[in-house]
């Protein structure tokens, strides 16, 4: 039997409120299968934490980088937090361990699990602001995201597909790229969204993930293979 309370000791750290820690690993799968469980699942938490990642992060980057210039700092802040790296730090931390699944969802081992991952990560920051504060999500997210930080722009991560065909499109036609969801399969819980990417009016290529964000880089990175700009 998972005890989701279990993981706070592999953190060192320990929730005032253990129903705010076993919600953020509540998957919504999980309610399907369980429809008696006493609390809900994580995406409300999942929202909140978001804001709050990105509110950490920007704060980090700002003092960080006085001499970079907006629009940069928001393509760093968006390699730290995208769904890949989320999902890994979750990953590293074992939180998959502890999460409250439904069968099917305990046996995918993809994409759809790195998303339910990346969003458990974010319902976590979310429950522990709403227990302890700001001052110990700030701690959380530098231990373990903000670390990360310097390889990101060491290695320009933050240059992701959709900026690099934004720029190329921008420099060789003259053209922004716009998005758009040609598609959506799947229940709520294990959605999967098709997308299209455009220069003008002209279909460049296709995408598909579970989220838009996912769907949009998949396209982008498509895009720059069939135009052969990559």
């Amino acid at each position: 039997m998972i005890d989701p309370i279990a993981f706070e000791s592999t953190l060192g750290i320990a929730f005032n409120n253990k129903d705010l820690l076993v919600q953020a690993l509540t998957h919504r799968s999980y309610l399907n299968e369980n429809p008696g469980f006493r609390l809900g699942h994580n995406e409300r938490l999942e929202y909140l934490g978001d804001a709050v990642l990105e509110l950490v992060v920007t704060a980090d980057l700002f003092a960080r980088f006085p001499d970079k210039p907006e629009g940069e700092l928001t393509s760093i802040r968006a390699a730290l937090v995208n769904a890949e790296i989320l999902a890994g730090i979750a990953a590293d931390m074992k939180m998959g361990d502890y999460l409250l699944l439904s069968r099917g969802e305990k046996k995918d081992t993809g994409r759809a699990r790195h998303y339910i991952l990346a969003n458990a990560f974010e319902a976590f920051v979310g429950a522990l602001y709403l227990d302890s504060g700001y001052v110990a999500c700030d701690d959380f997210i530098k231990k373990y995201l903000l670390k990360h930080t310097g390889e990101v722009v060491e290695k320009r991560l933050w240059k992701d597909p959709k900026s690099s065909f934004q720029e190329v499109a921008q420099d060789r036609v003259g053209l922004t790229p716009n998005y758009k969801v040609l598609r959506e399969a799947g229940p709520d819980h294990q959605k999967k969204f098709f997308v299209g990417v455009y220069l003008g009016s002209a279909l460049v290529a296709e995408g598909s993930g579970p989220s838009k964000q996912d769907a949009e880089v998949e396209a982008a990175e498509n895009a720059l293979i069939a135009k052969g700009w990559n």
